[in-house]
């Protein structure tokens, strides 16, 4: 019986999709134009020469999927840290190679669900799209949870708000406001009004746990309303999310989907539908792997280098963890497309914000651990001044390389604040915050 599965024969780079049609879509989401942006044209002239159907399908699935990047000189790293790993490595080096090779493999999860949304249409691939694209931070912050060691979940999630926020909206709008100087940047305000709307709803339901701290301690009230209260608050974040994506991906589609006009002229699969698939469940489980090498690692990083956990998950981790993401925004506002760099930033941070956090608190949950939202004051307090910010400065619609040398310079303040704090404090939950490793030895665990 024949197979009904569709299968993607690929000659000298053209794609002929058999038993089911590639499906074209009307319009791209900011991450996958973004991320396109480190892609680069594979030449299948030699590998289409190849008699063997099955080994020629194989080898233009490697060149397309490893070499079609621009991160590819990279994905030794990933081996490399593997055989460090299994001998024994000193740690920093383990750590260093692990966050090396998650930067391309992220940027191939978002070139692989592409590849999928081509077959299963826009809606389902809008879906898998808001599924994966915070993949990484999602599996380190699951392992984590998994060693107990809440702070580096909160910290890393929070450093990923903050960079989407300052870092890499700040980079795209000075760098695009230096390169377009003779040029008016306009933007779209709607898409950035919704996001903001969305990191505002997140950061009143990380300030109430807070202020609902202080409150109890006041009136002498016991913590575990505060973990209560942080788990409703969730759900509640979790629904929003929802109804944030069916706001994106039907009601209101056509503020989220991207003109590319000749910004990607690719419009065809590369690879097939089980191939995608495949790739992805790799890809996946070659992120779990590293990921886990940097959960274990942190600790003697910070020991080692004398920088204080805290500094290493906000600060270090983001910036590497999503480089190609965050260069793809860069490198399209430097062509003056400033609505896909903020897509990128925004979207990203509200997806963290709105998804990633509230799902952390209620995975913990069901493992028995007691993760709240309260972020305590200083985490808080930085995350409040970073939306509120960002919301100011794209009130009017409009850009210049000023308004990113203020978001620049608050993140670098933001960067200095976490490098200097070297000293416990305070947390009602059990967790050591802000421990500096070097000095004590100390673990950030329940």
């Amino acid at each position: 019986m024949a197979s009904k599965e569709p299968s993607v024969m690929e000659n000298g780079g053209h794609v002929v999709c058999k038993g089911k049609e590639a499906i074209i879509r009307p319009g791209r989401t900011a991450h996958n134009v973004s991320s396109s942006s480190l892609r680069k044209k594979s030449d299948l002239s030699l590998v289409s020469k190849v008699r063997c159907g099955l080994l020629r399908s194989l080898l233009i699935n490697l060149q397309e999927v490893l070499l079609g990047t621009k991160l590819s000189v990279l994905f030794p790293a990933i081996p490399l840290a593997i055989v460090a790993q299994q001998y024994n490595f000193d740690r920093p080096w383990i750590f260093t190679l692990s966050l090396l090779g998650l930067t391309p493999l992220a940027e191939r999860v978002s070139f692989v669900t592409e590849q999928i949304a081509y077959y299963t249409g826009s809606t389902v691939g809008g879906l898998l799209n808001a599924t994966c694209g915070n993949a990484t931070e999602l599996i380190i912050a699951i392992l984590a949870l998994k060693e107990k060691k809440i702070a580096v979940v909160k910290y890393s999630l929070l450093g990923s708000i903050i960079s989407n926020l300052l870092l890499v909206l700040g980079t795209s709008l000075f760098c695009g406001g230096i390169a377009n100087l003779n040029k008016e940047q306009r933007y779209d305000k709607k898409q950035a009004d919704v996001n903001s709307i969305m990191l505002l709803l997140g950061l009143f339901c990380h300030v109430l746990p807070l202020l609902f701290q202080y409150a109890g301690k006041s009136a002498g009230l016991p913590s575990m309303p505060t973990l209560h209260l942080s788990r409703a608050s969730s759900i509640v974040m979790l629904i929003a999310y929802i109804a944030y994506l069916v706001f994106q991906l039907w009601t209101h589609r056509d503020l989220f989907e991207t003109q590319e006009d000749d910004l990607v002229p690719e419009e065809t699969a590369v690879i097939g539908f089980w191939s995608g698939i495949a790739w992805l469940i790799g890809m996946t489980a070659f992120i779990a792997v590293l990921s886990e090498y940097v959960v274990e690692t942190i600790e003697d990083v910070s020991s080692t280098w004398g920088i204080s956990v805290c500094f290493i998950s906000i600060i270090l981790l983001p910036i590497v963890g999503n480089a190609a993401e965050h260069a793809g925004a860069i490198i399209f506002a430097f062509k003056n497309k400033l609505d896909i760099s903020l897509a990128v930033a925004l979207g990203s941070a509200a997806q963290i914000s709105m998804f990633v956090v509230p799902l952390c608190v209620i995975i913990a949950w069901i493992m028995g651990i007691k993760m709240d939202l309260n972020f305590n004051i200083l985490e808080t307090g930085s995350l409040a001044l970073s939306i509120i910010i960002t919301s100011f400065t794209l009130q009017d619609g409009t850009s210049h390389y000023m308004k990113g040398l203020v978001l620049l310079l608050c993140y670098i303040v933001i960067g200095a604040c976490f490098f200097v704090v070297k000293t416990p404090l305070p947390n009602t939950d059990g967790v050591l915050n802000l421990g500096d490793l070097s000095a004590n030895n100390r673990e950030f665990r329940v």
